[in-house]
Protein backbone atom coordinates (compact mmCIF):
# COMPACT_ATOMS: atom_id res chain seq x y z
CA UNK A 1 0.00 0.00 0.00
CA UNK A 2 1.31 1.12 0.93
CA UNK A 3 4.60 6.32 -3.00
CA UNK A 4 1.39 5.92 -1.59
CA UNK A 5 -0.10 8.10 0.91
CA UNK A 6 -3.33 6.86 0.80
CA UNK A 7 -3.10 3.45 -0.23
CA UNK A 8 -0.79 1.16 -1.05
CA UNK A 9 1.68 -1.54 -1.02
CA UNK A 10 3.85 0.57 1.72
CA UNK A 11 4.78 3.45 2.64
CA UNK A 12 7.61 5.55 4.02
CA UNK A 13 9.44 5.73 6.75
CA UNK A 14 8.48 7.53 10.52
CA UNK A 15 10.58 7.72 13.28
CA UNK A 16 12.78 6.21 15.81
CA UNK A 17 12.42 3.90 19.17
CA UNK A 18 12.08 5.62 22.54
CA UNK A 19 15.33 4.33 23.41
CA UNK A 20 16.95 5.70 20.62
CA UNK A 21 20.52 5.44 18.49
CA UNK A 22 22.65 8.85 17.05
CA UNK A 23 21.62 6.86 13.84
CA UNK A 24 17.87 6.94 14.82
CA UNK A 25 17.54 10.62 16.35
CA UNK A 26 18.49 11.71 12.91
CA UNK A 27 16.26 9.93 10.89
CA UNK A 28 13.24 10.85 13.37
CA UNK A 29 13.59 14.67 12.27
CA UNK A 30 15.03 14.10 8.89
CA UNK A 31 12.90 11.52 7.18
CA UNK A 32 8.65 10.03 8.29
CA UNK A 33 6.77 7.54 6.39
CA UNK A 34 5.16 10.56 4.86
CA UNK A 35 7.78 12.04 3.74
CA UNK A 36 8.85 8.81 1.56
CA UNK A 37 5.75 8.97 -0.25
CA UNK A 38 6.12 12.19 -1.22
CA UNK A 39 9.15 11.95 -2.59
CA UNK A 40 8.77 8.86 -4.38
CA UNK A 41 8.57 9.72 -8.10
CA UNK A 42 5.47 8.85 -10.66
CA UNK A 43 5.71 5.91 -13.28
CA UNK A 44 6.69 7.72 -16.61
CA UNK A 45 3.56 8.70 -17.94
CA UNK A 46 1.21 8.68 -14.72
CA UNK A 47 -1.10 11.33 -14.70
CA UNK A 48 -0.50 14.42 -12.43
CA UNK A 49 -3.02 14.95 -9.28
CA UNK A 50 -4.34 18.36 -8.60
CA UNK A 51 -3.92 19.16 -4.94
CA UNK A 52 -6.94 19.28 -2.55
CA UNK A 53 -7.43 19.65 0.86
CA UNK A 54 -7.00 17.22 3.20
CA UNK A 55 -10.53 16.77 5.64
CA UNK A 56 -9.81 16.72 9.35
CA UNK A 57 -10.09 13.45 11.41
CA UNK A 58 -12.51 13.28 14.18
CA UNK A 59 -11.76 10.72 16.97
CA UNK A 60 -13.00 8.63 19.81
CA UNK A 61 -12.39 5.69 21.58
CA UNK A 62 -14.96 3.59 23.37
CA UNK A 63 -15.22 0.36 22.16
CA UNK A 64 -19.16 -0.78 21.71
CA UNK A 65 -19.08 -3.98 23.24
CA UNK A 66 -16.49 -5.36 25.45
CA UNK A 67 -17.16 -8.71 23.92
CA UNK A 68 -13.83 -9.75 21.58
CA UNK A 69 -14.53 -10.38 17.57
CA UNK A 70 -12.01 -13.85 18.05
CA UNK A 71 -14.77 -14.70 21.30
CA UNK A 72 -18.13 -13.60 19.55
CA UNK A 73 -18.25 -14.32 15.75
CA UNK A 74 -19.71 -11.58 13.34
CA UNK A 75 -23.07 -12.21 12.87
CA UNK A 76 -24.80 -12.55 9.79
CA UNK A 77 -25.88 -9.86 8.63
CA UNK A 78 -29.58 -8.69 7.34
CA UNK A 79 -30.22 -9.79 3.80
CA UNK A 80 -30.91 -6.13 2.72
CA UNK A 81 -27.95 -4.85 4.60
CA UNK A 82 -25.62 -7.04 2.61
CA UNK A 83 -27.22 -6.51 -0.68
CA UNK A 84 -26.72 -3.28 -0.14
CA UNK A 85 -22.91 -3.87 1.10
CA UNK A 86 -22.14 -5.38 -1.97
CA UNK A 87 -24.26 -3.43 -4.09
CA UNK A 88 -21.72 -0.35 -3.37
CA UNK A 89 -18.54 -3.00 -3.82
CA UNK A 90 -20.05 -3.50 -7.60
CA UNK A 91 -20.64 0.01 -8.06
CA UNK A 92 -17.19 1.26 -6.92
CA UNK A 93 -15.62 -1.31 -9.11
CA UNK A 94 -17.42 -0.43 -12.63
CA UNK A 95 -19.79 -4.31 -12.08
CA UNK A 96 -23.33 -3.79 -12.54
CA UNK A 97 -24.78 -3.67 -9.06
CA UNK A 98 -28.37 -5.51 -7.87
CA UNK A 99 -31.53 -4.65 -9.36
CA UNK A 100 -33.25 -2.73 -6.60
CA UNK A 101 -30.79 -1.14 -5.55
CA UNK A 102 -29.85 2.40 -5.04
CA UNK A 103 -26.78 2.02 -6.55
CA UNK A 104 -28.34 0.21 -9.22
CA UNK A 105 -30.13 3.09 -10.23
CA UNK A 106 -27.01 5.29 -10.25
CA UNK A 107 -25.77 2.56 -12.89
CA UNK A 108 -28.18 3.87 -14.93
CA UNK A 109 -26.71 7.13 -15.88
CA UNK A 110 -24.57 7.22 -18.79
CA UNK A 111 -21.23 8.31 -16.38
CA UNK A 112 -21.22 4.99 -14.60
CA UNK A 113 -21.87 3.02 -17.93
CA UNK A 114 -18.52 4.93 -19.31
CA UNK A 115 -17.35 4.31 -16.17
CA UNK A 116 -17.96 0.53 -16.16
CA UNK A 117 -17.34 0.14 -19.90
CA UNK A 118 -13.58 1.41 -19.22
CA UNK A 119 -12.84 -0.27 -16.50
CA UNK A 120 -13.64 -3.72 -17.49
CA UNK A 121 -11.05 -2.63 -20.19
CA UNK A 122 -8.92 -2.02 -17.43
CA UNK A 123 -9.40 -5.20 -15.53
CA UNK A 124 -9.03 -7.34 -18.14
CA UNK A 125 -5.26 -6.32 -19.36
CA UNK A 126 -4.27 -6.29 -15.87
CA UNK A 127 -5.56 -9.94 -15.62
CA UNK A 128 -4.03 -10.66 -18.51
CA UNK A 129 -0.89 -9.34 -17.72
CA UNK A 130 -0.78 -9.72 -13.89
CA UNK A 131 -3.12 -11.91 -12.14
CA UNK A 132 -3.48 -14.59 -14.52
CA UNK A 133 0.11 -14.89 -14.57
CA UNK A 134 0.61 -14.33 -10.79
CA UNK A 135 -1.94 -17.23 -10.35
CA UNK A 136 -0.38 -19.40 -12.69
CA UNK A 137 3.44 -19.11 -11.20
CA UNK A 138 2.31 -19.29 -7.68
CA UNK A 139 0.03 -22.82 -8.65
CA UNK A 140 3.37 -24.17 -9.10
CA UNK A 141 5.56 -22.06 -7.39
CA UNK A 142 3.62 -21.64 -3.77
CA UNK A 143 1.58 -25.05 -3.73
CA UNK A 144 2.32 -26.37 -0.55
CA UNK A 145 2.83 -22.85 0.95
CA UNK A 146 -0.74 -22.06 -0.65
CA UNK A 147 -2.08 -25.21 1.39
CA UNK A 148 -0.03 -24.61 4.65
CA UNK A 149 -1.69 -20.62 4.85
CA UNK A 150 -4.57 -20.15 7.76
CA UNK A 151 -3.49 -16.49 7.94
CA UNK A 152 -1.86 -14.17 5.44
CA UNK A 153 0.39 -11.67 7.06
CA UNK A 154 0.87 -8.24 4.89
CA UNK A 155 2.71 -5.33 6.83
CA UNK A 156 3.10 -2.03 4.99
CA UNK A 157 0.15 -3.02 2.45
CA UNK A 158 -2.33 -0.57 2.55
CA UNK A 159 -5.72 -1.50 1.22
CA UNK A 160 -3.80 -4.36 -1.37
CA UNK A 161 -5.89 -6.98 -0.80
CA UNK A 162 -5.63 -7.40 -4.71
CA UNK A 163 -1.92 -8.95 -4.61
CA UNK A 164 -2.63 -10.76 -1.25
CA UNK A 165 -5.87 -12.67 -2.61
CA UNK A 166 -4.30 -13.06 -6.29
CA UNK A 167 -1.08 -15.16 -4.70
CA UNK A 168 -3.08 -16.47 -1.80
CA UNK A 169 -6.55 -17.24 -2.53
CA UNK A 170 -6.92 -20.15 0.34
CA UNK A 171 -5.92 -18.28 3.25
CA UNK A 172 -9.23 -17.73 5.75
CA UNK A 173 -7.92 -14.55 7.06
CA UNK A 174 -6.02 -11.52 5.70
CA UNK A 175 -4.79 -9.08 8.65
CA UNK A 176 -3.32 -5.96 6.12
CA UNK A 177 -1.60 -2.93 8.29
CA UNK A 178 -0.84 0.45 6.55
CA UNK A 179 -0.77 3.98 7.32
CA UNK A 180 -3.98 5.02 5.72
CA UNK A 181 -6.79 5.67 7.65
CA UNK A 182 -9.54 3.11 7.95
CA UNK A 183 -12.77 4.89 6.41
CA UNK A 184 -15.89 3.84 5.65
CA UNK A 185 -18.83 2.58 3.20
CA UNK A 186 -19.27 5.15 1.10
CA UNK A 187 -23.06 6.75 1.50
CA UNK A 188 -25.75 7.54 -1.25
CA UNK A 189 -24.43 11.32 -1.42
CA UNK A 190 -20.92 9.66 -1.85
CA UNK A 191 -21.70 7.84 -4.64
CA UNK A 192 -23.81 10.37 -5.95
CA UNK A 193 -21.23 12.69 -6.73
CA UNK A 194 -20.39 13.57 -9.64
CA UNK A 195 -16.49 13.86 -9.50
CA UNK A 196 -16.45 9.97 -7.97
CA UNK A 197 -16.04 8.01 -11.08
CA UNK A 198 -13.47 9.65 -12.52
CA UNK A 199 -11.59 10.21 -9.27
CA UNK A 200 -10.95 6.05 -8.83
CA UNK A 201 -10.63 5.56 -12.09
CA UNK A 202 -7.29 7.68 -11.57
CA UNK A 203 -6.43 6.36 -8.41
CA UNK A 204 -6.62 2.88 -9.91
CA UNK A 205 -4.33 3.78 -12.95
CA UNK A 206 -1.20 3.14 -11.16
CA UNK A 207 -1.56 0.14 -9.94
CA UNK A 208 -3.53 -0.80 -13.27
CA UNK A 209 -0.48 -0.21 -14.76
CA UNK A 210 2.57 -0.25 -12.20
CA UNK A 211 1.28 -3.38 -9.99
CA UNK A 212 1.55 -0.42 -7.34
CA UNK A 213 -0.12 2.75 -5.80
CA UNK A 214 0.43 6.39 -5.75
CA UNK A 215 -0.91 6.90 -2.63
CA UNK A 216 0.14 10.67 -2.66
CA UNK A 217 -2.51 11.08 -5.58
CA UNK A 218 -4.97 8.89 -4.08
CA UNK A 219 -5.26 11.26 -1.22
CA UNK A 220 -5.87 13.81 -3.38
CA UNK A 221 -8.23 12.19 -5.55
CA UNK A 222 -10.47 10.11 -3.18
CA UNK A 223 -10.49 12.48 -0.32
CA UNK A 224 -11.42 15.08 -2.58
CA UNK A 225 -14.90 13.58 -3.38
CA UNK A 226 -15.18 11.91 0.49
CA UNK A 227 -13.91 8.68 0.81
CA UNK A 228 -12.10 8.61 3.96
CA UNK A 229 -9.94 6.18 3.90
CA UNK A 230 -9.22 2.12 2.83
CA UNK A 231 -12.63 0.36 3.15
CA UNK A 232 -13.77 1.85 -0.03
CA UNK A 233 -10.52 0.14 -2.27
CA UNK A 234 -11.10 -2.96 0.10
CA UNK A 235 -14.48 -3.41 -0.76
CA UNK A 236 -13.82 -2.46 -5.07
CA UNK A 237 -10.84 -5.07 -4.59
CA UNK A 238 -12.71 -7.94 -3.16
CA UNK A 239 -15.82 -7.24 -5.66
CA UNK A 240 -13.05 -7.61 -9.02
CA UNK A 241 -11.70 -10.83 -7.01
CA UNK A 242 -15.20 -12.26 -7.67
CA UNK A 243 -16.10 -12.01 -3.63
CA UNK A 244 -19.00 -10.86 -1.99
CA UNK A 245 -19.04 -8.44 0.73
CA UNK A 246 -21.28 -9.83 2.81
CA UNK A 247 -20.48 -7.37 5.65
CA UNK A 248 -18.16 -4.58 6.89
CA UNK A 249 -17.91 -3.36 10.30
CA UNK A 250 -15.19 -1.33 12.32
CA UNK A 251 -13.47 -3.18 14.53
CA UNK A 252 -10.91 -2.05 17.27
CA UNK A 253 -7.51 -3.00 18.62
CA UNK A 254 -7.38 -2.40 22.60
CA UNK A 255 -3.90 -1.85 24.73
CA UNK A 256 -3.66 -5.46 24.56
CA UNK A 257 -4.08 -6.28 21.36
CA UNK A 258 -7.66 -7.68 22.10
CA UNK A 259 -9.56 -7.28 18.85
CA UNK A 260 -13.52 -5.50 19.43
CA UNK A 261 -16.59 -4.28 17.94
CA UNK A 262 -16.82 -0.53 17.58
CA UNK A 263 -19.41 1.69 16.47
CA UNK A 264 -16.59 3.71 14.55
CA UNK A 265 -12.87 3.98 14.01
CA UNK A 266 -12.20 6.97 15.03
CA UNK A 267 -10.43 7.53 18.50
CA UNK A 268 -8.90 10.04 21.34
CA UNK A 269 -5.93 11.99 20.70
CA UNK A 270 -3.25 9.85 22.87
CA UNK A 271 -5.80 6.47 23.11
CA UNK A 272 -3.46 3.12 22.72
CA UNK A 273 -5.59 1.69 20.37
CA UNK A 274 -5.48 0.79 17.08
CA UNK A 275 -8.30 1.57 14.47
CA UNK A 276 -9.57 -1.36 12.14
CA UNK A 277 -12.34 -2.84 9.75
CA UNK A 278 -13.39 -6.42 9.03
CA UNK A 279 -14.89 -7.42 6.16
CA UNK A 280 -16.75 -10.61 5.93
CA UNK A 281 -16.22 -12.21 2.75
CA UNK A 282 -17.58 -15.34 0.27
CA UNK A 283 -15.16 -16.64 -1.78
CA UNK A 284 -16.07 -17.08 -5.93
CA UNK A 285 -16.01 -20.73 -4.48
CA UNK A 286 -18.13 -20.11 -1.61
CA UNK A 287 -15.75 -20.25 1.38
CA UNK A 288 -15.85 -17.84 4.19
CA UNK A 289 -13.16 -15.25 4.10
CA UNK A 290 -12.21 -12.41 6.68
CA UNK A 291 -10.73 -9.44 5.74
CA UNK A 292 -9.04 -7.00 8.76
CA UNK A 293 -7.04 -3.50 7.61
CA UNK A 294 -5.54 -1.55 10.50
CA UNK A 295 -4.34 1.74 10.19
CA UNK A 296 -1.37 1.70 12.43
CA UNK A 297 2.43 2.64 12.15
CA UNK A 298 5.02 0.44 12.63
CA UNK A 299 8.02 2.22 13.26
CA UNK A 300 10.43 1.24 16.55
CA UNK A 301 8.86 4.88 18.09
CA UNK A 302 5.62 4.21 17.47
CA UNK A 303 5.35 0.41 18.79
CA UNK A 304 7.58 1.46 21.99
CA UNK A 305 4.10 3.32 23.48
CA UNK A 306 1.38 1.45 21.09
CA UNK A 307 2.14 -2.44 21.06
CA UNK A 308 -1.00 -3.33 20.05
CA UNK A 309 -0.18 -4.36 16.41
CA UNK A 310 2.43 -6.41 18.01
CA UNK A 311 0.56 -8.41 20.81
CA UNK A 312 -1.96 -9.22 17.92
CA UNK A 313 -0.56 -10.20 14.92
CA UNK A 314 1.61 -13.04 18.09
CA UNK A 315 -1.57 -14.09 19.23
CA UNK A 316 -2.60 -15.07 15.22
CA UNK A 317 -0.17 -18.65 15.14
CA UNK A 318 2.11 -19.42 12.85
CA UNK A 319 1.75 -16.96 9.35
CA UNK A 320 2.90 -16.52 5.86
CA UNK A 321 3.77 -12.68 5.23
CA UNK A 322 3.61 -11.02 2.30
CA UNK A 323 5.64 -8.26 2.08
CA UNK A 324 5.96 -5.96 -1.50
CA UNK A 325 6.48 -2.12 -2.31
CA UNK A 326 7.27 -1.66 1.45
CA UNK A 327 9.97 1.10 0.76
CA UNK A 328 12.89 -1.12 2.71
CA UNK A 329 11.19 -0.11 5.97
CA UNK A 330 12.34 -3.45 7.42
CA UNK A 331 15.79 -2.64 6.16
CA UNK A 332 16.27 -0.13 8.77
CA UNK A 333 17.28 -0.07 12.01
CA UNK A 334 14.13 1.59 13.67
CA UNK A 335 11.91 -1.03 12.11
CA UNK A 336 13.39 -4.13 13.97
CA UNK A 337 10.42 -4.96 16.46
CA UNK A 338 8.15 -5.82 13.41
CA UNK A 339 11.23 -7.36 11.32
CA UNK A 340 11.73 -9.50 14.45
CA UNK A 341 8.15 -10.71 14.80
CA UNK A 342 7.80 -11.55 10.89
CA UNK A 343 10.63 -13.66 11.61
CA UNK A 344 9.51 -15.05 14.83
CA UNK A 345 5.85 -15.78 13.97
CA UNK A 346 6.54 -16.78 9.83
CA UNK A 347 6.46 -20.40 8.77
CA UNK A 348 6.78 -18.80 5.12
CA UNK A 349 8.01 -15.28 3.73
CA UNK A 350 7.20 -14.11 0.07
CA UNK A 351 8.83 -11.15 -0.73
CA UNK A 352 10.85 -8.53 -2.91
CA UNK A 353 13.75 -6.92 -2.21
CA UNK A 354 11.97 -4.08 0.11
CA UNK A 355 10.91 -6.41 2.50
CA UNK A 356 13.72 -7.93 5.11
CA UNK A 357 17.35 -7.18 4.11
CA UNK A 358 19.16 -11.00 3.52
CA UNK A 359 21.44 -9.66 6.23
CA UNK A 360 18.86 -10.69 9.01
CA UNK A 361 17.66 -13.81 8.40
CA UNK A 362 19.69 -16.56 10.65
CA UNK A 363 20.83 -18.77 7.64
CA UNK A 364 20.36 -21.70 9.59
CA UNK A 365 17.07 -20.99 10.25
CA UNK A 366 15.70 -20.37 6.79
CA UNK A 367 16.04 -21.56 3.36
CA UNK A 368 15.60 -19.77 0.07
CA UNK A 369 14.03 -19.53 -3.15
CA UNK A 370 14.92 -16.81 -5.48
CA UNK A 371 12.76 -15.58 -8.72
CA UNK A 372 13.21 -12.96 -10.92
CA UNK A 373 15.79 -10.40 -11.46
CA UNK A 374 17.91 -8.18 -9.39
CA UNK A 375 19.90 -5.38 -10.29
CA UNK A 376 19.51 -2.15 -8.12
CA UNK A 377 16.70 -0.25 -6.22
CA UNK A 378 15.21 2.70 -7.74
CA UNK A 379 17.28 5.64 -7.30
CA UNK A 380 15.01 6.91 -4.36
CA UNK A 381 16.30 3.87 -2.66
CA UNK A 382 19.71 3.68 -3.97
CA UNK A 383 21.25 3.19 -0.15
CA UNK A 384 19.34 -0.17 -0.27
CA UNK A 385 21.42 -1.98 -2.34
CA UNK A 386 22.21 -5.53 -1.00
CA UNK A 387 25.30 -6.86 -2.14
CA UNK A 388 24.17 -10.63 -0.78
CA UNK A 389 21.00 -10.40 -2.95
CA UNK A 390 23.45 -9.71 -6.29
CA UNK A 391 25.66 -12.89 -5.13
CA UNK A 392 22.69 -15.28 -4.76
CA UNK A 393 21.44 -14.01 -8.38
CA UNK A 394 24.73 -15.45 -9.82
CA UNK A 395 25.05 -18.31 -7.86
CA UNK A 396 25.23 -21.41 -10.84
CA UNK A 397 25.22 -24.03 -7.91
CA UNK A 398 21.42 -22.90 -7.00
CA UNK A 399 19.57 -21.54 -10.67
CA UNK A 400 17.49 -18.10 -10.24
CA UNK A 401 14.28 -19.25 -11.42
CA UNK A 402 11.35 -17.71 -13.62
CA UNK A 403 9.44 -14.94 -12.56
CA UNK A 404 6.56 -14.31 -15.24
CA UNK A 405 5.20 -10.89 -14.11
CA UNK A 406 6.33 -7.42 -12.91
CA UNK A 407 5.92 -6.46 -9.32
CA UNK A 408 6.91 -3.73 -6.94
CA UNK A 409 8.93 -0.63 -7.43
CA UNK A 410 10.88 -2.25 -10.43
CA UNK A 411 7.66 -3.05 -11.97
CA UNK A 412 8.65 -4.14 -15.27
CA UNK A 413 8.76 -8.00 -15.11
CA UNK A 414 12.35 -8.23 -16.72
CA UNK A 415 13.92 -5.90 -13.49
CA UNK A 416 11.28 -7.89 -11.05
CA UNK A 417 12.10 -9.76 -7.82
CA UNK A 418 10.72 -12.25 -5.24
CA UNK A 419 12.17 -14.14 -2.54
CA UNK A 420 10.21 -17.08 -0.99
CA UNK A 421 11.77 -17.76 2.97
CA UNK A 422 10.61 -21.57 4.14
CA UNK A 423 10.96 -21.76 7.74
CA UNK A 424 13.27 -24.92 8.25
CA UNK A 425 11.53 -26.24 10.82
CA UNK A 426 7.88 -25.05 10.77
CA UNK A 427 6.26 -23.89 13.98
CA UNK A 428 3.82 -25.79 15.59
CA UNK A 429 -0.27 -24.55 15.32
Amino acid sequence: MRFPKFLVPALGLLAACSQSTPEQSAATHSETMADTAANMPAPSSAPKAAPAPAPDTVAADTPATADTLAATPALAPPAADSARTQSVADFLAGLPPAPGTAPAALAAQPAWQAFAKDQDKSWVKYRATHTSRMDSWARTELDSVRQATTTLFYPFSGPDFLNAYTLFPGARTYVLFGLEPVGSVPSPANLENLALLPAVKKSLWSVLNFSFFRTNDMAVDLKSVNLDGAVPLLMLFAARTGHQVEAVRPVQLDAQGQLHAVTDTTRAPGSKTIAGTELTLRAPDGRPQTLYYFSADLSDWKLGTKDAPLKYVRSLGPLTTYVKSATYLMHKSYFSKIRNLVLARSNYLLQDDSGIAMRYFPKATWQFTYYGTYKRPINLFAKQYQPELTTAYHDSLRRVRPLPFGTGYNWRQTDSNLLLAKRRTPLAP
